[in-house]
């Protein structure tokens, strides 16, 4: 139970952009407090023994990291490290009767030649040195806007500098620019997927969905890489959550908030433990269950659309193509069924209420880069883990009969896998400590289920352009992003403003907000 009657501070779910703004507030000074529904914190930033009798911690939901500001990790003097990936990707195809794939890594050698074999010249590797040159210009521009006031679009868009760049990534629909710069099907489609990474789009939507989620995929850093938590992701919000009761905060688990109310200058929180005030609220859930949380008239949620495999393997499974180490085609980003036509193709199945004949997904492998995530002997016999996240899987596909609809589409995604690999992966599957296969598969609905997210939607909402507008400036919490239809109460969410992904900074943006108003 919370300790007090009212603090300065309460902040709804202690997933890590929670715990964020509760170590920036402690360590402001400000009394705060933290409820969760579940019995632990770091929502869906956590690691898992998800296999009973196997020590292989897992990161269950989120697992990699890109948009974590080194700012954020320094300030707060969180111990938790990443760990860069050297290969990128590897995508498998057939071409002219043979398997053979391309492969793109920090070998910039080996990375032209594997063009030049898939596409018979260099142009594509030309193209694509140019595209990604292109965002990198742009993700050093964003990147540092994020921890900042949000910058009006005009402001944003002077800032990068790039005429050329601002309309291929703010104005177009990213199909336009993709199939523009490259030519060959499978390179268009290891470039889209990124746009579609939770999102149900496709590479022409005139909603610029696909855009936005893109854009957040290749700024990260300033640099666009994806890294490996060492530790896994719980390691991240073990480390925020110690930082926050370092610094004073209070966190309450198997606390579930039932109701917010406001007038705008003082709160009240109510829920399993009670009721407490508040001068302030901080919300780190959807603004579908905030909206539920006052009482108010509820939008339509989101619509999640991925499907999340987590694996544990006595040994890599051997490909096809053997001119590729197993090693190093899962230890970047594994796409399958990916390509520019298979990815459309995909996308109409789905939007017509069927499940996709080949669901594409992308794996990869977390133990290759960090092996401290098993147990000794696991890594002393060859276990390796294995991640797939499946696309184009929207929620309304689960509604009718989800438990048979889940499991119709892991065998059909695994499927797609199987034909590129020179042995079932079944074969390499280990067993937990009642044999049963090491697989686990989570839809939308059981994100929903399991860590209260509307429609499974990981984002919370679709994303949003990174910029405000001029008249933002007259309201803190406008400028920050994180602004609400009550003063008061602030999103620190994945459905702010520069939300999503595994990076605190709606956390820290909804902490200065706080701050710049007293």
């Amino acid at each position: 139970m919370p300790e007090r009657t009212s603090y300065d501070v309460v902040i709804v779910g202690g997933g890590h952009n929670g715990l964020v703004a509760a170590a920036y507030l402690a360590r402001a000074g400000r009394r705060v407090l933290v409820l969760e529904r579940l019995g632990h914190t770091g929502g869906a930033a956590v690691s898992t023994r998800a296999f009973r009798g196997v020590d292989a911690r897992l990161s269950r939901y989120s697992y990699l990291v890109s948009l974590l500001p080194p700012k954020i990790v320094s300030d707060l003097g969180l111990r938790f490290a990443v760990r860069g990936r050297t290969v990128s990707s590897y995508t498998p195809t057939v071409r002219g009767g043979r398997p053979t794939g391309l492969y793109v890594s920090t070998d910039e050698a080996a990375t032209r030649a594997s063009f030049a074999r898939l596409t018979g010249s260099d142009r594509e590797y030309a193209a694509w040195r140019r595209f990604y040159g292109m965002t990198r210009r742009v993700a050093e521009r964003v990147f540092p806007t994020l921890t900042e006031p949000l910058p009006a679009r005009t402001e944003l868009r002077a800032r990068i500098g790039d005429e050329a760049a601002w309309e291929a990534l703010f104005e177009r629909p990213l199909g336009e620019t993709v199939e523009a710069a490259f030519a060959d099907d499978l390179v268009r489609g290891v470039v889209l997927t990124d746009g579609l990474i939770g999102t149900f789009a496709h590479a022409h939507d005139p909603t610029l969905v696909q855009n936005r989620c893109f854009l957040y995929h290749v700024i990260g850093g300033g640099t666009g890489d994806w890294n490996v938590p060492i530790g896994g992701m719980g390691a991240l919000t073990d480390a925020l959550a110690d930082a926050a009761r370092t610094a004073g905060a209070e966190i309450v688990t198997d606390c579930p908030v039932t109701g917010i109310a406001t007038d705008g200058r003082t709160a009240e929180v109510t829920g399993a433990h009670g009721t407490v005030g508040a001068r302030h609220v901080l919300v780190n859930a959807a603004p579908h269950t905030l909206a539920g949380l006052l009482g108010e008239a509820l939008p339509e949620p989101a619509e999640g659309a991925q499907l999340k495999v987590n694996m544990l393997l006595t040994r890599l499974p051997r490909l096809r193509d053997t001119s590729v180490d197993p090693r190093l085609a899962f230890s970047g980003t594994f796409h399958v069924a990916e390509g520019y036509g298979q990815l459309e193709t995909a996308y109409r199945q789905a939007a017509a209420g069927g499940l996709p004949a080949a669901p594409p997904s992308e794996l990869y492998c977390h133990s290759l880069t960090d092996p401290s995530i098993l147990g000794p002997g696991l890594v002393r016999q060859g276990y390796q883990t294995l991640t797939l996240f499946g696309l184009h899987t929207p929620a309304r596909l689960f509604t009718a009969d989800h438990d048979a609809t889940r499991e119709r589409l892991l065998a059909a995604t695994l499927a797609q896998l199987d034909a590129v690999l020179a042995e079932p992966l079944t074969d390499c599957l280990a067993t937990d400590a009642d044999g049963r296969p090491c697989i686990e598969a989570r839809s939308p609905l059981d994100l929903e289920r399991d860590l209260g997210l509307p429609g499974g939607h990981i984002f919370h909402r679709e994303p949003v352009f990174p910029y405000g507008t001029e008249a933002d400036g007259d309201d803190v919490a406008a400028r920050w992003g994180v602004r609400t239809a009550h003063a008061n109460v602030l999103l620190c969410g994945a459905g702010a403003v520069r939300g999503g992904g595994v990076s605190g900074i709606p956390g820290h943006n909804a902490a200065m907000a706080v701050l710049g108003r007293e």
